[in-house]
């Protein structure tokens, strides 16, 4: 008996596989974590269940990420590089294999690092061209405002009115868009008579800018800046000399300007 009982006290406890789900989630030490994590045995399903620890340790999380088993479950993969403690060296060479979807999700965690999103973003960003019509306007719809910016110049106009409506999208990137040497003339006209953006005074002032406003916009946009302030603008505007002369005669500068087209 003595012999049976000093055998069962030198045994080591059961692998996180053999323990209750929840116990072992909740009540593992920091070491039992740390093999749980490199355990062969380890299933996706139980992988995720140590990821929805929200204060799982990095180390443990490395651990994790080196497990090929636990990480067969393409889901695994996504859960894990959104954990908030993940490390960037564990995080990014992941992100860079995920499919359009995944990515998009990583980038709009709220706990994922911005670095981390970006780097989502642009691995996105440099696929858009080799993915469908469908996902793009998925994308469109619902990726974050820096995928939604480079949608604007997508060629199907389709994505890009879709793109224009995206939540995510900020001032600052419509004002970017529609100044590239690629933004259409349907993505300009487009934003000049916006809802919202044809409102916002830095978007009005880029598309002055640009060489696709129609002249009807641009006298609207030109009434509430100053003719002096206008004639800056228009120095850098792509705008022809006509629609030029037009909007300074009638803000009363016409005799100073000698435009070229």
């Amino acid at each position: 008996m003595a012999e049976e009982s000093s055998k069962a006290e030198s045994s080591p406890g059961p692998s996180f596989a053999e323990m209750p789900l929840g116990g072992a989630i909740h009540g593992a030490e920091h070491d039992d974590l740390l093999r749980t994590a490199s355990d062969p045995a380890l299933s996706g399903d139980q992988a995720l269940a140590l990821l929805a620890r929200a204060d799982l340790p990095a180390d443990v999380i490395e651990q994790l990420a080196k497990n090929r088993s636990a990480l067969k479950l393409r889901k695994v993969k996504v859960v894990l590089a959104c954990h908030v403690h993940t490390p960037r060296h564990v995080s990014v060479p992941l992100i860079r294999q995920f499919y359009t979807f995944n990515l998009m999700k990583v980038a709009l965690s709220p706990v994922v690092p911005a670095d981390v999103k970006l780097t989502a973003d642009e691995t996105l960003i440099a696929r858009l061209k080799m993915i469908t019509l469908g996902e793009r306007l998925t994308l469109a719809r619902r990726a974050s405002g820096r995928i939604a910016a480079a949608l604007l110049v997508d060629a199907n106009e389709r994505v890009m009115r879709v793109a224009l409506e995206n939540p995510q999208l900020t001032e600052v990137q419509v004002v970017q868009a529609v100044l590239k040497p690629e933004a259409s003339a349907a993505l300009v006209q487009s934003a000049a008579h916006h809802g919202k953006w044809s409102y916002r005074r830095d978007v009005r002032i880029a598309l002055l800018r640009t060489e696709h406003l129609s002249l009807a916009r641009a006298l609207v946009f030109s009434r509430e800046i100053s003719p002096v302030r206008l004639h800056e603008i228009l120095q850098n505007s792509r705008l022809p000399a006509p629609f030029k002369n037009q909007l300074l005669h009638e803000r009363g500068r016409g005799e100073a300007v000698a435009w070229e087209d």
